[in-house]
């Protein structure tokens, strides 16, 4: 599979006068991202969004895990020093926030420190208002 696929994106390319796009779904069993397929898969593409069952049952859209999404153009020079800079402190946020949910179901909220209440509400105003984004009719359209 790994010749097979190595062959595949050797393929696809960029050239002066365009480019060539592909998207591929990738199915990772038992959601195993450590599976050495899924490993060398995912080593080939240039981004990835990661989808999940829990956000997707909670309704989020969309149903993805930003987290264990990437890009390798997300980078200053192509989106932006600004762009760039929000993103990285979103998934610190979001990072912070996974680290610290094991302490609030065992300890509750009331036991960490100010600067983790306030990690954790921007976390939490992240989940809310950044998918609604995407799910939200527009005022416009009948």
């Amino acid at each position: 599979m790994g010749t097979e696929l190595s062959e595949l994106e050797e393929r696809i390319a960029n050239t002066d006068t365009g480019a060539i796009t592909s998207i591929q779904a990738v199915y990772v069993p038992a959601d195993d991202f450590t599976d050495p397929a899924a490993v060398h898969t995912f080593s080939h593409l240039s981004a990835s969004i990661v989808l999940s069952r829990k956000r997707a049952s909670e309704r989020t859209v969309p149903g993805h895990r930003p987290l264990q999404s990437s890009s390798k153009m997300a980078t200053p020079g192509i989106v932006g020093e600004r762009h760039y800079g929000l993103a990285r402190e979103i998934r610190r946020t979001l990072a912070q926030y996974a680290e610290l949910k094991d302490i609030i179901a065992m300890l509750g909220l009331e036991q960490l420190s100010p600067e983790d209440r306030n990690v954790v509400v921007r976390a939490r105003r992240l989940n809310v208002f950044s998918p609604s984004l995407f799910s939200r009719p527009s005022s416009s359209r009948v």
